[in-house]
C-alpha cells in the first residue's frame, strides 16, 4: 500500500468520521500500517477492496476509527506550557479557589503522562505555599490498555526525557530500563475510561487540559460542540489549555489569552 494512496483513503474516510486530515497529517504512517494491517487480516487486495468491505459491513467503520487513535505523550510536553501553569495558573487558582482541592481534568490521557505532571508540579512547588490544599486530578481516555499502563506507572526513558533531573530524581525509582513512578504522586490522580464525544466527568473543574486530542483530530463542527460542553464544566476564573498546535474553532467571549502562545485561555464568564 503506497502512502499516497493511504492519503488519499484518510482524505476519503476521516470526514466520515468527524475527524480532520490536518490533524492525521504527521502521524499518517502509524495510523497507514494500522491499516495495512486490517487488510491484511481480512485478506483483501488493497484500499479499494476495503472501501467495498467497509460498505458491506457498517460496524467495519469502528474498527477503522480505533485505527486512529493516537497516543504520543510524555512528561512535561511543551516545557513552557507547564512551566507557567507552574509559575502563574496552578497558584492563582489555588488562592482563587474557594474548595479545599485543586479540581483539574485531563483529556485523553494516555499513559498518564500529563496527568501526573501535574501531581509533579502541585506536590513540588506548590504544596509548600498552600499546605491546606491538595489536588484532584481526573484523567480520561479511551482506551482501556493505555488507561492500564497508566495505573502501572511505569514508564521507559523516551517518555521522561524532557523532565527536569530534580523531579526525576525524587519521583521515580529505577528498574532496569524503566521508571516506576513513586505511589505518593500517583494518589492525586483518578482514572476514567471515557470516550469524550460521548461521555466528560461533571465538574466543576479549576483546570482542564484538552491537549492534542478534541481540536487537533475532530472536524470543526464536532470541536464546537465539545467546546460548549467542555465551557460548562470550567469555573469562572478557570484555565483550559490547548496543544500548542491546536486552535479554537471559533472566537467566544467566554475565553480570553492566558499565556496565548502556550493556547492557555481563562474562562471570563
Amino acid at each position: 500500500m503506497s502512502g499516497n494512496k493511504c492519503v488519499e483513503f484518510l482524505q476519503w474516510a476521516l470526514p466520515q468520521m468527524r475527524m480532520r486530515w490536518p490533524g492525521f497529517r504527521k502521524v499518517r504512517r502509524q495510523v497507514c500500517r494500522r491499516i495495512a494491517g486490517r487488510i491484511e487480516e481480512l485478506h483483501l487486495a488493497g484500499l479499494s477492496h476495503y472501501k467495498t468491505y467497509l460498505a458491506d459491513h457498517r460496524e467495519e467503520w469502528k474498527k477503522l476509527e480505533s485505527f486512529c487513535r493516537i497516543s504520543i505523550s510524555r512528561f512535561y510536553r511543551d516545557k513552557s506550557v507547564f512551566q507557567f501553569l507552574q509559575d502563574v495558573v496552578l497558584k492563582e487558582l489555588a488562592q482563587e479557589a474557594g474548595t479545599d482541592s485543586v479540581r483539574c481534568w485531563c483529556c485523553g490521557c494516555a499513559a498518564g503522562e500529563e496527568p501526573y505532571t501535574l501531581s509533579l508540579l502541585w506536590h513540588h512547588f506548590l504544596k509548600p505555599s498552600f499546605p491546606s490544599k491538595d489536588i484532584e486530578i481526573i484523567a480520561t481516555d479511551s482506551m482501556k490498555h493505555m488507561l492500564h499502563r497508566a495505573l502501572k506507572g511505569h514508564y521507559a526513558g523516551s517518555s521522561i526525557k524532557e523532565l527536569p533531573a530534580a523531579l526525576l530524581q525524587a519521583a521515580f525509582i529505577r528498574q532496569n530500563k524503566q521508571y516506576l513512578l513513586k505511589s505518593a504522586y500517583r494518589d492525586s490522580v483518578r482514572f476514567l475510561q471515557q470516550d469524550v464525544r460521548k461521555r466528560m466527568p461533571a465538574g466543576p473543574f479549576h483546570l482542564i487540559l484538552c491537549r492534542y486530542l478534541v481540536f487537533t483530530y475532530f472536524d470543526e463542527k464536532l470541536q464546537g460542540k465539545l467546546l460548549e460542553k467542555i465551557l460548562t464544566r470550567l469555573v469562572t476564573g478557570g484555565a483550559l489549555v490547548l496543544g500548542k498546535i491546536d486552535r479554537l474553532p471559533y472566537t467566544t467571549e467566554k475565553l480570553e489569552p492566558w499565556s496565548e502562545g502556550d493556547r492557555i485561555y481563562r474562562k471570563i464568564r
